[in-house]
């Protein structure tokens, strides 16, 4: 078959990876300049950096074989990672049992159900259970109100805004199953690909060259072209491509957009997805900004929700002896701070890195640059699965594969990779679907 593909991140270069190992026709296309998605890299010190912050964990089993395949096993390293907890200008770290012990801002009780709590999502299994409860109910009755005022409340307005209160208890449950999994014997040990993820796009866009692929990148596509309701082509520019198959591996406003044909019932369920958008300020700093490499923010007044130091993970002798810092943020694609430009935003954002480190200065700031992504994350609500667009689209020979259909797994390159290769087996007929229809 010949095969259009919608999208050059990482699950729609999996997806034609997997696709032309099987002898099939594909041809990539990306609005971007760039490959990668979130995770293309720009150039920091002569190193590679991603755009977004990334790491995976040793449960991540689709990444690890795929960079085995890819022969880049060499480059992929384990280190060891600090969690932490900002609340009232203190950082707590929040890796071991020894550190909840420490964590006074709840009570000795708290802390035990905390703990608790913890432990059993880390090992439940039965993820269906969970699906009637909002993450705020649950956590509420079997932690504590304490607890959920001020560890996972924060967390969960942090990330999804006014929309918090309708995140269901499965996405929650994801976290802290995949996260704590990642933890054996008191530590967190996570990967990375030394010179960047970059270098997995890389491969991945040779092996498909080198299968006779084609990738377009600069290549917005502006319409899906169906006819007697299958769909037969892509429209980019001025050009229509005829394909057997097309893979949309889009957010579902953008897939919408292209395909109007939809029927209704298919296209009420992507319009009830809605996504928060996602912003990274990446800082170069001439000094460290804490020991932490990933900070999770309590404090309301303080207007991004985390602090990623990436050379708390990856030595900064990497990067000239620079120190990388990431400040991530979530919030309405039409909201002042998302529209911003970089200097805005570091304006904004500087004097409550203060409270973080009281010896930060504006001077230790060598470069900043802004990312953002307007889909970045899906907001996953109760009884999510009853609402899951399905790959197999309405329309024959047209297939969706994007973040908001991998549940109970929240995004992450892990699920990506996933994603990509079963939409590439449901499109060669591998696996049976549903009928979206």
């Amino acid at each position: 078959m010949n095969i259009g593909i919608i999208g050059g991140g990482i699950a729609g270069l999996c997806a034609a990876y997997e696709l032309s190992k099987k002898g099939h026709q594909v041809a990539v296309f990306e609005k971007e300049a760039e490959l990668g998605g979130q995770m293309a890299a720009f150039e920091v010190a002569g190193q590679r950096l991603e755009r977004f912050y990334h790491h995976i964990f040793s449960s991540d089993i689709d990444i690890i074989r795929l960079i085995d395949e890819l022969g880049l096993s060499q480059k992929l390293v384990w280190l060891d990672s600090r969690v932490g907890f900002l609340h009232q200008g203190r950082i707590y770290d929040f890796v071991t049992p020894w550190h909840l012990i420490k964590f006074k801002p709840v009570s000795l009780i708290d802390r035990a159900r905390l703990g608790l709590v913890s432990l059993y999502l880390r090992r439940y299994k039965n993820w269906p259970h969970l699906e009637g409860n909002t993450a705020q109910e649950w956590i509420a009755r079997y932690a504590g109100k304490r607890n959920y005022e001020i560890v996972w409340g924060p967390l969960l307005k942090n990330k999804f805004g006014d929309s918090f209160h309708e995140v269901g208890m499965v996405w929650l449950w994801g976290k802290v199953h995949l996260r704590l999994g990642s933890r054996t014997r008191g530590k967190e040990r996570l990967g990375y690909l030394q010179g960047s993820f970059g270098l997995l796009i890389d491969a991945l866009q040779e092996r498909i060259l080198d299968a006779g692929g084609k990738i377009y990148t600069s290549s917005p596509v502006s319409k899906i072209v169906v006819q007697d309701e299958k769909a037969v082509g892509l429209e980019v520019g001025e050009r229509v491509h005829p394909f057997d198959a097309i893979v949309a591996t889009i957010p579902s406003p953008a897939f919408l957009n292209m395909v109007p044909q939809l029927p209704t019932d298919y296209a009420t369920k992507l319009k009830g997805v809605c996504y928060q958008a996602a912003t990274c300020l990446v800082l170069t700093l001439k000094k460290p900004l804490s020991h932490i490499y990933w900070l999770n923010i309590s404090d309301p007044a303080i207007p991004f929700v985390a602090v990623i130091e990436h050379t708390n993970f990856v030595a900064p002798d990497n990067y000239g002896g620079r120190r990388i810092v990431y400040l991530s943020n979530y919030v309405a694609k039409d909201s002042p701070l998302y529209q911003l430009d970089a200097d805005g935003l570091l304006d904004h954002y500087s004097p409550h890195l203060r409270k973080i480190n009281p010896d930060f200065d504006a001077d230790w700031i060598e470069e900043h640059y802004l990312f953002r992504e307007e889909a970045g994350q899906p907001i996953i609500t109760r009884n999510y699965s009853s609402r899951i667009p399905e790959h197999q689209t309405p329309i024959s020979r047209l297939y969706l594969a994007n973040t908001a259909q991998i549940y109970p797994e929240d995004r992450g390159m892990n699920y990506s990779v996933g994603l990509g290769l079963k939409i590439s087996r449901i499109v060669t007929g591998e696996v049976e679907f549903p009928d979206a229809s």
